[in-house]
């Protein structure tokens, strides 16, 4: 690879370049296209799967083969005025709910959490250092997920060399990619120390019982319980996240790998939150892109437990943390 590709492949996320392969793919191969395309056969490509597939992934789809056209230097057939005109009548006759991962509710946090806990406990107790491994691994990744509201592919992509935390004060972390960070600049956040259910506590025991100090923070481990030097795929994090959350007792098929991120954003919110601080902590760019996180038809009894029992001291971020993009 010369550099000028490898520049412009490092352009697009990889997620991203998979995604476009499989669309391109399904127009050539399943539905039976031909490249470059017409506006008469993306019509008719669009027609054929209305039914089949939400106009999210529709649109998905015409990005890519966008994409493709583009790229070979031919016309793009997804612009033209019939494609669009198909697009809106799809959305009229096929409305679709957004589907949406449901919101790591805080009991929830806590359960699994308080778990892990005790896992950690008996696994030390008994020597178990793979048992000891995977529950301090998997509270960093739930706790760090949940307060700092992070996609799936930045749990992967956290590195140890890009953060500095400190015992009892806080966090800070540098992320070289993200979605948001449409300039390609980096993104900074911050996370303090919490009395209780801390993501600081909870990456520095991680750190030092894997002996690790440079490479990805998030790690397999396999059967054995030998860590790994590579991170995590980020598309296994749901199957991750659930095999935690059945050993803790928690509706695991409820959760998905945004839960985290709209567990947070909704919590904030019942706490009082505004949205522009809300969208400074987590780096949404737009309130649109916020707005879709937020758990609107939670009634008031589900967010009342999301916001916390100040009763019982749950001295947790009551106040906008600064930091974000």
């Amino acid at each position: 690879m010369n550099n000028v590709d490898r520049y412009l492949q490092a352009a697009v996320r990889e997620n991203t370049r998979r995604s476009y392969r499989a669309a391109v793919e399904h127009f050539e191969v399943t539905w039976g296209g031909f490249l470059p395309a017409t506006a008469e056969s993306i019509a008719r490509y669009l027609a054929d799967y209305a039914g089949e597939h939400s106009i999210n992934t529709l649109k998905q789809r015409l990005a890519a083969l966008g994409q493709w056209h583009a790229s070979q230097g031919f016309a793009d057939p997804t612009k033209a005025p019939l494609v669009r005109q198909m697009i809106k009548g799809i959305r009229s006759l096929h409305p679709t709910q957004p589907k949406q991962a449901a919101p790591l509710l805080l009991q929830h946090l806590q359960g699994a959490v308080a778990h892990l806990e005790r896992e950690a406990a008996h696994a030390q107790h008994s020597q178990d250092m793979p048992g000891l491994l995977r529950a301090r691994r998997d509270s960093a990744l739930l706790l760090l997920g949940f307060w700092k509201g992070f996609r799936g592919d930045e749990l992967a992509r956290l590195r140890i060399e890009h953060i500095q935390a400190q015992a009892g004060a806080g966090l800070t972390i540098y992320l070289p990619q993200s979605k948001a960070d449409r300039q390609a600049l980096g993104v900074h956040h911050k996370a303090p120390a919490l009395k209780v259910l801390c993501p600081v506590q909870a990456y520095l025991r991680w750190l030092e019982v894997a002996g690790i100090a440079y490479g990805p923070v998030f790690r397999k481990l396999d059967r054995w319980g030998n860590l790994g030097e590579h991170a995590l795929n980020s598309n296994s994090l749901i199957g991750l996240l659930r095999r935690i959350f059945e050993r803790s007792g928690v509706p695991a098929a409820l959760y998905t790998g945004h839960s985290l991120r709209r567990g947070f954003a909704t919590w904030a919110t019942a706490s009082g939150w505004d949205l522009k601080a809300l969208m400074s902590h987590v780096g949404w760019k737009d309130a649109k892109s916020a707005m879709r996180y937020i758990d609107a038809s939670a009634s008031f009894g589900e967010l009342a437990m999301l916001s916390g029992d100040p009763s019982a001291n749950l001295m947790l971020v009551q106040q906008p943390i600064e930091g974000g993009a």
